[in-house]
C-alpha cells in the first residue's frame, strides 16, 4: 500500500471516531433528560460514569490527529481535516459534559421531589437531536448548506430556553421553598441549550473544513 493510501484510511479512521463521538453524545443527551423525566437517579449515575468513554475518546482523536500532522506534514486539505476533527471532538465533549450536568441536576433533585420537569424541555431536546444528525450529515458529506441550517435551529432552541427560563423564574415567586428544586430544572435547559452553541461551533468547522475560511454563524 502507498504512503498516500495509508494516510487516507487514517484520516477516515479519525473522521469515523469523530462521528462515534458524535452518536455518543446525542446517546448521553438522551439518557441524562429521560433520567430527569423520570427522576431516576440510577439511571443519572450511569450517564455520569459512561463520561469518562467519551473522554477517552476525544483524547484519542486529539492524540492521533496531532500525530498524524507530525509524521505526515499534510498539505494544506488534509491538515485543516485533523484541525476539524480535533475542534469538532472537544465540542462534542464538551456537550457531553452538558449531560453529566443534567445527570447531576437529576441527582441533586432525587427521586422523591414533585416538581412537574417543564414539557418544553423535552422539546429542546428534539430539536438538539435534530441538530446532532444533521452535523453527523454536514461533518461527513462535507456539506455547508446542511452546516448552515445548525445556526438556525439553534436560534429555535434559544427562544425556547427563554420562554422556558422566563416561566420557571415566574414559578419561584409563587414558590420560593422550591427555589433550589427549580433552578435545578433551569440549569438542565441551560444545558440543553448549550448543546446547540457547541453545534453551532461544529457547522462552523465545517464550514472551515470546506472553505478554509472561518465564519461566525453566532452573529
Amino acid at each position: 500500500m502507498v504512503a498516500r493510501e495509508q494516510f487516507e484510511m487514517e484520516l477516515k479512521a479519525v473522521k469515523d471516531k469523530v462521528i462515534e463521538l458524535a452518536e455518543k453524545a446525542k446517546l448521553q443527551l438522551n439518557d441524562s433528560v429521560n433520567a430527569l423525566y423520570q427522576a431516576n437517579a440510577t439511571a443519572a449515575e450511569q450517564v455520569i460514569e459512561k463520561d469518562k468513554e467519551l473522554d477517552n475518546i476525544d483524547l484519542d482523536i486529539n492524540e492521533t490527529s496531532i500525530l498524524l500532522i507530525a509524521r505526515q506534514q499534510p498539505v494544506a486539505s488534509d491538515l485543516r481535516k485533523l484541525i476539524v476533527a480535533i475542534r469538532t471532538a472537544s465540542d462534542l465533549e464538551r456537550m457531553a459534559d452538558n449531560a453529566k450536568n443534567i445527570a447531576r441536576s437529576t441527582i441533586h433533585l432525587g427521586e422523591n421531589h414533585d416538581l412537574e420537569i417543564h414539557p418544553a424541555l423535552d422539546d429542546m431536546r428534539a430539536v438538539a437531536n435534530r441538530m446532532i444528525d444533521l452535523a453527523i450529515l454536514a461533518y461527513r458529506e462535507e456539506d455547508i448548506t446542511l452546516a448552515k441550517k445548525l445556526s438556525e435551529l439553534d436560534d429555535l432552541i434559544d427562544e425556547m430556553y427563554a420562554k422556558v427560563l422566563k416561566e420557571l423564574l415566574e414559578e419561584t415567586a409563587t414558590d420560593p421553598q422550591k427555589i433550589q428544586l427549580i433552578m435545578q430544572i433551569a440549569f438542565s435547559g441551560r444545558y440543553i441549550e448549550r448543546f446547540g452553541d457547541h453545534l453551532t461551533n461544529i457547522a462552523e468547522n465545517i464550514m472551515y473544513l470546506v472553505k478554509g475560511q472561518t465564519l461566525d454563524l453566532n452573529e
